[in-house]
């Protein structure tokens, strides 16, 4: 029997009819809406990305132009606000110095607990004029019995530090914070510094942030600079570091320099109690409750300063599930306090229209959301799309001049990557997914707006490599490795690059068949390090 015959006899005729019918009824159909539909709708959503294009290029052009004066110019802190070193007075003796509150939230810290309060004890600051309040909200019990036997031992040696538990966790972080300042002994404090479970101050940092908000009364908030310790251990913690460090060296430095207004980090930071309060307290309303309280204090007045050169030590998420939570909570949270706040802010009257229009547009608007909206919908959906339908085209400004200026202002925040800079830009196309799909549940207000997942640390990770302790590996479910999303992604970018490849003219298929890979990496969980096994 001929092969043929063979493919006949298993599929009759009639289907094969039957399937090239409605192949060419398809056809058809498409054929009909391309011109009247498909066409103007996409060239509209060209205009539209380019406009967000454009919107997001000056806003970096204009941070690099200011940070750059700033340089220049030397606008440093000292000069911008009073700076004096707290003096010994042998008649008043400590009472010269305020007290201080160092507040430290954690939730089931197994592997950063013993990092976090040991580096908080010591600080430098006269002990009576200090007090350690460690927030522990763990719901395992061995965690919390571990968690309290480490306070009491520093107790034993004579620092101040209470231990402070709760029977729920509402409100999750904003909800400990908000318990934390209730209790009585919080009254005599004026300054609270909070530090989230993996941070790791040096000892002269109240030395050093203090005394800018004891000589600046309308001062609220003193801001340190992140440093990541384990910014060398993978790839995307690498991608990590680029990010925030732009984040810190520019975007918060010129908020700092210019309105004295950015976005309080949660953590690394020294408040003035009266300007939190004043301001309403912690509230848990959003997953941004430090983005939240900071909007609030600077429409009350209150300034901000940001420290770049004071830089305390914290952990970068190292597995691509714990940081899909992260960047979900950190889009979502933005977006829904703005959906929240928007008329607040314009219609207040304690601020200048100019802060105003910052904090709305180019704080919120711009980096918050047309960052993350522009970088997926454009990049990965809008420009592929062109190739399919050629009568839409995008200009080579769009496609290519403004996102290569914005690509090398980033690297500006980290040298040491710029051989990295390819890796980045697909790596962030494939978190802007993410990003974008949490920018609209913030929105829209769906059902994970209020999400909040704990980011998995590892710890000292130098010290485990260097102990004799055989590691045991997570060993993962097949399903906790597949990310339907991005593979979804991925089939369509290499579609399309085939059909650029085989009969576009566009040339995009190179930038389609990298970035396609990218998300089949992200999409197979091929990303970050395995996480040991407890």
């Amino acid at each position: 029997m001929e092969l043929g015959d063979s493919t006949t006899s298993v599929i009759p005729d009639s289907f094969m009819g039957y399937r090239d019918d409605l192949t060419m009824q398809m056809s058809m159909v498409l054929d009909q809406i391309r011109a009247p539909l498909i066409v103007p709708v996409l060239r509209l959503g060209v205009y539209i990305c380019l406009t967000m294009s454009v919107m997001l290029f000056v806003e970096r052009v204009y941070m690099g132009i200011v940070i750059s004066l700033v340089k220049l110019f030397g606008r440093k802190p000292d000069k911008r606000f009073k700076y004096e070193a707290i003096k010994d007075d042998m008649e008043l003796g400590n009472s010269v110095y305020p007290m201080v509150l160092v507040q430290i939230p954690m939730y089931n810290e197994r592997e950063v607990y013993q990092l976090s309060i040991g580096a908080a004890c010591g600080l430098s600051w006269p002990s009576d004029r200090i007090v350690i309040q460690v927030l522990d909200d763990s719901t395992d019990p061995t965690i919390k019995d571990l968690v309290e036997m480490e306070c009491s031992r520093w107790a034993s040696k004579g620092v101040n530090i209470k231990y402070e538990i709760r029977d729920n966790r509402n409100g999750y972080k904003a909800g400990a914070l908000k318990e934390g300042m209730k209790k009585s002994y919080v009254k005599s404090c004026d300054y609270v510094a909070i530090f989230d479970a993996d941070f790791q101050p040096e000892s002269d940092f109240l030395w050093r942030t203090v005394p800018f908000l004891l000589h600046n009364p309308k001062l609220a908030l003193v801001q340190a600079r992140w440093k990541f310790v384990n910014s060398d251990e993978c790839l995307m913690t690498r991608m990590q570091e680029m990010s925030l460090d732009y984040h810190f060296t520019v975007e918060q430095e010129v908020g700092s320099s210019t309105y004295a207004f950015f976005g309080f980090n949660g953590t690394a930071g020294i408040w003035r109690i009266s300007a939190l309060n004043e301001a309403g307290g912690w509230k848990d309303r959003t997953t941004v409750e430090d983005m939240d309280l900071a909007v609030r204090a600077s429409l009350k007045g209150w300034k901000f300063l940001y420290l770049g050169s004071l830089k305390v030590k914290n952990e970068l998420p190292s597995t691509f599930k714990a940081y899909r939570y992260q960047q979900h909570r950190w889009s979502c949270g933005p977006a829904n306090l703005f959906r929240k706040m928007a008329f607040e802010i314009m219609t207040n009257k304690n601020v200048t229209l100019w802060k105003k229009v910052h904090v709305i547009y180019s704080f919120f608007v711009v980096r918050k959301l047309v960052a993350h909206i522009v970088t997926f919908i454009f990049y990965c959906v809008i420009l592929p799309a062109t190739v399919l339908v050629p009568e839409v085209s995008v200009p080579k400004w769009g496609a290519v001049y403004i996102p290569s200026v914005i690509t090398l202002l980033n690297a500006v925040g980290t040298p040491r990557s710029l051989h990295l800079m390819v890796f980045w830009i697909l790596f962030e196309n494939v978190m802007s997914l993410h990003r974008t799909k949490a920018t609209f549940i913030g929105l829209l207000e769906g059902g994970r707006v209020n999400e909040w997942i704990v980011t998995e640390k590892l710890g000292d990770l130098k010290a485990k490599s260097a102990s004799k302790t055989p590691k045991k590996l997570l060993r993962f479910r097949f399903g906790d490795r597949i990310h339907v999303l991005e593979l979804g992604v991925g089939m369509y970018l290499l579609f399309v690059g085939c059909y650029d490849a085989f009969f576009g003219k566009n040339h995009y298929y190179l930038y389609l068949f990298a970035q396609a890979i990218a998300f089949f990496i992200a999409g197979f969980g091929q990303i970050g390090t395995i996480v040991p096994n407890h």
